[in-house]
Parts: structure tokens; sequence; C-alpha cells
């Protein structure tokens, strides 16, 4: 390891001895407290398992050790990192990259605790009508009961199905499934057999029956129990009941409206939710209005505004509006009410304090009232240090993961003074990053590497920036002191789809041009507009001229109603899609919300190795086909956790833990299963491997090796073939998916869309991806993504800079044409920063 020698002394460093966790190779470390410490190297080399699973995992050991069992159980269970020793650690505390909560009533005012402020200062402060007695502060919240609207129990929406929304198309008899919101199936046509039986007619247009007939049918709470006669038809089935003849079954019949309600409101089952809410429609609450609050908390007003319209202010205008009333307001409370003068004081300036925090961190475009699960995670990670900022701690380490995530160059600016104000208030900063500006920013820097999993956790480097540039086995150095920017010739577009007069959050009749056949980079700060234009608007409008459905994703299912995203209010496509084929958006979902899903099955990598595993001697010998091979079939799955892997221990007065199982230990397979070996490894062997070491393995089996060629190029090498979906960040997702599309065969003519591809990625890693994004358009497709990393934009062959602000004062087309054109127009935030790219040599921290 090459080391700069410390010009601190001893005592002030966090020394590390014998770190093994993960791909750690037993290393020593030695960094500065009271830094900023960047751990670098590219993705799976080692980084996070030295910052979070080494040094912020024995902090938190440390700290629970410290409180007593009872307490303790109200904390996850933490895992005992591999270390031999660590002297001179401080307290840590971990911000770390995660997806906004899944609940909608998780605001940016409760992320950042504004929003108790507020509630305190309307209850404390705040002009109430005459004879109004005081509303307290849990009533100006709409998650209390004290304080929820009745009607809509504090969601501001209201649910409801109409005729039109369960019978689309009335021009359809009962039996041609003109009740679309009915079950398909068997209970659908038992639902049908039973209005035979009632007398109703299931063969004439629905619009053709008597209107009493209608709703009842839709609206009924009646359930009568009758005869079923299946297979009849309607004259048949008057015979049978004239007869009284034995019915098939005795059926119980259940209106449409209560089928829709009921279902949604008590199955189980997440796909049955999902196409009963189609046939729901939201509408503002007619009681509060869309504000959620009982009518009591609504009348007081703060600088003429009730609670809910307050909430509507972005952080900005909410911060001049305090200001100023701090100002004048005070004034005229301190004669006639001192006590209410001193609480506008004590709160406002709290709040004043708070809010300049978050402006300071580029925050200012979000309002309060801005649900968690419609943030990036680098919005939702710069909120988190917002509140931490204002906390005041002192001597304690933050851990930070990739808090540049998600930030264009210029925010990258507002999230560096943020670091200096924590660590000029006597705190460390451990961060985990591959951002070239803020290693550079650094006081010390650790270079983890050479490589990743396996070919990396050493120790390169630790030291300042300057020595880095002697260490011949970094990567990260090249990119710190060589930038190399070789030009590339630019490709010309086949054609332009064209979008016209798009409305949607903060885009307002926008027109935007897309040349077809490039790779097209859309760029703007946090907030411009760049998802609402290109995830939102974009692919819906292409989705629609396709006929394809846009689909709900799993993280969406459990908050069906309450995740309705804004359409896309005015915009239409008005050239273009004669070039499109297909559309395929690669985001950061996950690729899966069980531990079953993996690398290996999503890629379609899986049915290959259990192929070659069924093809073996002792296979055929035994007659094991391809499906003993998976551990989601009984016939070849350890019995005892059922293909899990683990099992959960109940332990009683502490949480639940999850161990290895003790049958198969982990391996998820039974023994017959494991006896079959290919190469001299059993299938669960074979999951454990990583990608490169994969890729070696199968060297003779190509259609296997290709596969795993692609994952490799994305950057993905380090992960294993069996790690669970659960398991993998936002950015490793997104790459599978990009592999997955990699290997099929191209026809050309398909519209990729990838928003943050380079999220988690060293810039050697970047270099790669560019590579892969490259070979799509080459192979006749048009790559669009949504992108900060200058190296990607400036090797683009089209950039369009969306802006110029964030919130209000973005959503424009601010500028759009090849990358030089961009970085010469001085009305773009992205401009200048890409054109310092562009001149970039030798940059040097001062």
């Amino acid at each position: 390891m090459s080391k700069e020698s410390p010009s601190l002394p001893a005592s002030d460093f966090v020394k590390v001895r014998g770190a093994k966790e993960n791909n750690l190779k037993n290393v020593d470390l030695d960094v500065p407290r009271g830094s900023l410490v960047v751990f670098t190297g590219v993705s799976g080399s080692g980084k996070s398992s030295l910052a979070f699973g080494t040094l912020y995992a024995e902090a938190q050991r440390r700290y629970l050790e410290s409180v007593s069992p009872y307490a303790r159980r109200l904390f996850n269970q933490m895992s005992i990192p591999q270390v031999d020793s660590i002297d001179g650690l401080p307290p840590a505390i971990a911000l770390q990259q995660q997806r906004g909560a899944t609940s909608t009533r998780s605001s940016v005012g409760s992320v950042t605790t504004t929003s108790n402020l507020i509630r305190m200062l309307y209850s404390r402060a705040g002009d109430y009508p005459a004879g109004q007695s005081i509303v307290y502060a849990e009533s100006f919240s709409p998650n209390t009961p004290e304080g929820a609207c009745p009607e809509c129990h504090g969601l501001g929406v209201v649910y409801e199905v109409t005729e039109h929304s369960m019978v689309p198309d009335d021009s359809l008899s009962i039996r041609e499934k003109a009740i679309a919101a009915w079950p398909t199936a068997w209970q659908g046509q038992n639902l049908r057999e039973i209005l035979m039986t009632l007398g109703y007619n299931v063969d004439i247009p629905w619009r053709d029956l008597a209107k009493k007939d209608r709703d009842w049918i839709l609206f009924t709470e009646e359930q009568p129990v009758v005869p079923v006669y299946s297979g009849l038809t309607m004259a048949q089935v008057h015979q049978a009941l004239a007869r009284k003849m034995e019915p098939s079954y005795m059926g119980t019949f259940t209106g449409v409206k209560r089928y829709v309600m009921q279902t949604f409101a008590n199955s189980q089952s997440q796909a049955m939710k999902k196409r009963v809410s189609k046939f729901m429609l939201s509408a503002q609450c007619p009681v509060c209005h869309g504000k959620r609050l009982r009518p009591e908390p609504l009348s007081v007003k703060f600088a003429g505004m009730d609670i809910a319209e307050f909430y509507r202010l972005n952080i900005s205008n909410l911060r001049e509006i305090i200001f100023s009333s701090l100002k004048t307001k005070s004034d005229g409370l301190n004669q006639k009410h001192p006590e209410k003068a001193l609480v506008l004081q004590r709160i406002g300036q709290d709040l004043l304090s708070r809010l300049d925090v978050l402006i300071d961190l580029g925050l200012g475009y979000l309002t309060l009232e801005r649900s968690t699960p419609t943030l990036s995670p680098g919005e939702l990670q710069r909120l988190r240090l917002g509140t931490q900022i204002h906390s005041n701690l002192f001597g304690v380490v933050y851990v930070l993961d990739e808090p540049s995530a998600g930030l264009h160059p210029a925010d990258t600016q507002s999230l560096l003074r943020a670091l200096d104000r924590l660590k000029a208030a006597g705190n460390s900063l451990f961060v985990v990053e591959h951002e070239i500006e803020i290693i550079r920013h650094a006081d010390w820097i650790v270079d983890v590497g050479p490589g990743a999993g396996e070919r990396g956790g050493e120790i390169l480097y630790s030291g300042q920036l300057q020595g880095l540039e002697k260490v011949d086995r970094s990567v990260t150095r090249r990119y710190l002191f060589n930038i190399d920017q070789n030009q590339k010739s630019e490709r010309l577009a086949k054609g332009w789809l064209r979008l016209r007069d798009i409305s949607r959050n903060n885009l307002k009749h926008v027109d935007a041009d897309f040349p077809l056949g490039v790779l097209t980079s859309v760029t703007g700060i946090s907030g411009s507009g760049k998802s609402s234009l290109i995830s939102q608007a974009l692919v819906e409008l292409v989705l629609e001229k396709l006929g394809q459905q846009i689909t709900i994703t799993e993280d969406q299912e459990d908050n069906l109603l309450q995740t309705e995203s804004p359409k896309t209010t005015t915009g239409y496509i008005s050239e273009g899609m004669n070039h499109v084929r297909r559309l395929i958006p690669v985001d950061q979902k996950p690729i899966g919300r069980t531990p079953r899903s993996n690398l290996a099955t999503y890629t379609g990598l899986f049915d290959h190795v259990r192929k070659l595993f069924a093809n073996t001697k002792m296979a055929k010998s035994r007659k094991y086909d391809a499906g003993r091979f998976s551990f989601n079939v009984a016939k070849g799955r350890c019995p005892n956790c059922e293909g899990e892997g683990f099992v959960m221990v109940e332990l009683l007065f502490l949480p639940s833990v999850y161990t290895p199982c003790p049958t198969c230990h982990g391996s998820r397979y039974n023994e017959k299963t494991l006896e079959v070996s290919y190469n001299d490894k059993n299938i669960a062997q074979v999951l454990s491997l990583t990608v490169d070491e994969a890729f070696d393995f199968f060297m003779s089996e190509p259609q296997i090796n290709r596969a795993l060629d692609v994952v490799r190029q994305v950057g993905l090498g380090y992960l294993r073939l069996g790690q669970p979906a659960t398991e993998l960040s936002g950015g490793e997702a997104q790459r599978i998916k990009l592999a997955t599309e990699l290997q099929r065969a191209q026809h050309g003519n398909t519209l990729y869309i990838l928003d943050e591809p380079t999220t988690g990625l060293h810039p050697s890693d970047v270099d790669n991806l560019l590579v892969q994004l490259n070979k799509l358009v080459d192979q006749g497709n048009t790559v669009i993504v949504i992108e900060h990393d200058m190296h990607v934009v400036a090797n683009s062959d089209w950039v369009i800079d969306v802006g110029p602000g964030a919130g209000d004062e973005g959503g424009q087309i601010v500028v759009s044409g090849p990358p030089a054109t961009v970085a010469g127009e001085p009305a773009s935030q992205t401009g200048k920063y890409l054109a310092s790219h562009f001149n970039e040599k030798t940059p040097l921290k001062d």
C-alpha cells in the first residue's frame, strides 16, 4: 500500500487493523479524524465494505453494547464486522442511499421535522376566527384522528366507481363481458349465470337494459342466493326454473361496485388489487377540498393562509414569508399578545435556520407537502443531511454513501459547502464516492482496488490527493490527473421525434425535439424538469402511440390508488414515430422483491446453467431434469428452508433473526441435488461464483459466456450469480436490466430511455457503460439518458439542457445541440461545467 505520511499526531487517527469484511484482504488503515475522507475505487472494489461494513458497523456495535438488552431489541440486529481491532473510532451516523419511503403520508416536511414546527406555529401564533377555541398542534396533521378530514380520512381524495368505469363499452352484452370490472374466468361466468336465473337478459347490449336494472346490477348491496344452471341458454334456464330442476349449485350474487370495493380493501393478492384499481376513479374530497384536514384547523390562518396553503409553497418562498412575518408581525403582537410574539420569535428563528440549510443544499424548489416516494435518492439523502447539519452534533463520524448521486455539478457545489459545515463543527466525514469533484475536495483519499470482487479488497493508497498520482495500480488516478479528452466522431440523426405543447409538473407548453439513431443526454440541475419530460411525458406519449400499457411496478402496488402520478395534461407527438418500433425504459426499480430473484434468474442465465447440470452423466442416470436444479421447485430444494437458504429464529424478547438453514447450510438445495457436479462444482457452488469467476468457469460454453461478458461490460463483474435482488442497489438493478436487453437480438428502431445510468459507477465503469450504449446506437437504435456525469454528456451526440433553474424557475429547454454548442451557451448551468470538462488537463486542489 502506498501511503502519504500523516502530518497529524498519531492520536488524531482512526486505526483499523486486520479488516476482512467481504472481499477485504486483511487490510490495515489509518485515516484522520476531523477531516473529509473519501473512499474511492471501482464498483465492487471493497470501499463500502470498509466504510459501512467495517467502520460504521463497528461504531454501531459499540453503541448497542452500551445500551440495555431491553432497549437493544428496538434496533435492527447489527452484524459483527470481520476486523481484528479499530482504535480511535468516534460514534457514527450513516446517511445511505435509499429510495423514498413507500408511504405517501411521509413528506419533505416530516423528513426534515419542519412540519412539527409549522403545526406549533399555527397552534400558538396563528390568527383564529372570533370565538374559535385553541386548536392543538396534533390537529393540524392529516395523519392524526384529531386532524384528519372524516370524509377522506386525511387523504384529500375520495374513490368512487361509476357505470362508465365498470362498463366501458355499453354496446356489448353481459354475456360478451360488458361488465369489465367483474372477475374473469369462472367467477365472472358464475355471476353472469346468476343474472340469468334472476331474469336479466344477458344477450342484449348493456345500453338496452332498463336503467333500474343496470343500477341494481352495478350498485345493489343485496346478495341473493339462487339456483345456477351452468352452460344453458336463457330459454333453457327459464324452463329449468319452471320445472324446478336440480341446479348445478346455489350461487350468491354480488353487485359490481361491492365486488370492486371489497376486493381492493380485502384481497391478499396484489394482482387482484391491481386489476380492480383500474375501475376506481379518484376525485377531490368534497368536504376538505383536497386539504386533508377538519374545518377547525383550516380556519386558523398565518400570513393570510391556512396550513394546507402554507405547505404548498416551496421552501424558498416559505422562508421569505416567515422572515417578513418575523419583522412585521412581532411588533403588533407584542402589545396585545406578548406570549404569541415570543412563540413566533422562537419557532420562526428555528424554522429559518432549518430552511436556510435546505436552500443552501439546493433544495429550495421542493414543497413541504411533496411526498417522499416522488423524491430521488439524492434529494432524500440531502434532506437528511440538512437535518443533521441543523442538529449541531460534535465529534461524530458521518458515513455517507455517494451523496453526489443524482446531482448536477452545480448542486455538487452546494453539497460540498454542507459537508464543509459539518466538518467545521468538529465532525469527521467518511464518504464513499466516485464523483471526481468530491474526490478532489477531500482532505484524505483512500483508494481501494485495484479491481472488483476477488481482484480488489486492497488499500492501494491512503493519503492526500497529490500522492495518488504516483500510484501506478490505481484506476482512479487516471481520471483525476490525466482526463482523456479524445473527441469521438459525431453521428447524425436519421430522423426526429418531435414532442409538442408538453405540460406536466413544472413543464408548461414545452416543445422538445429528440434526434433518432444517436445518443442523447438530457441535462439540468435537480428539479429542473428532466424526469417530467423524459421518464414521464415522453415515455407515456410513446407508449400510447405504440399501443402499450404503462405497467404499475411492484413498489407501487402497495399504494395503488395514492401513488397515481399526475398525467401529462397537454402534449402530443407531431412526428417521428415511424422510426420507433419499441420502447424500453431501463429504470432503477428493483428486479424483484424477494431473495428468490437474483442476477442469474433475471437475465435468463440460470436456465442455461440448469440445462448443463441436467445433461451431466449422473443427472441423466437419475432422470433429473433442469427443474431439479431450481431452488424454487420442491424436488430439488432443501425441504427445511424451502429453497430460501436461511430460516427465521423467533427470540422471545428480541427481534427475530435470520440464520443460515441448519439442514442445507445456506446452499438452498437438498443433498441429492448437490451430489451432481459440473466441472467439479455443484449448483450451489456455481451460484456463489462472481460474474468474473463464472466467465472463466464457463469458458467452453459460448451462450453462457456471452451473457456473462455483457454483465461484466456494464461494470457488474463483482456480483455473485445468486446474489439476491434485495441486496442490489438501484444502479446495479438498472445495469442488470440493461445487460439483459443487450443480450437480446437487436432489430433496430428501439428507443432506450435510461435515468442516470452512471449512478454508483467509478469513471472507468462509466467508460465501459458508454461502449455498451454506443453499441446499441450503432445497431440502429436511439438512446436517451438523463445524466449529470459530464464525461457522458461530453461523449453524447446531442444534448438537451432543461432549466435554467429548479421548480418554477425551470421547466424550459434552455439549449439543445451537440455538446460543444451547449458548452458555449452562457444561459446554461450545464454549459459552464461542460466547458470546464473540455478544458480540463491536470486539475489539482488549491
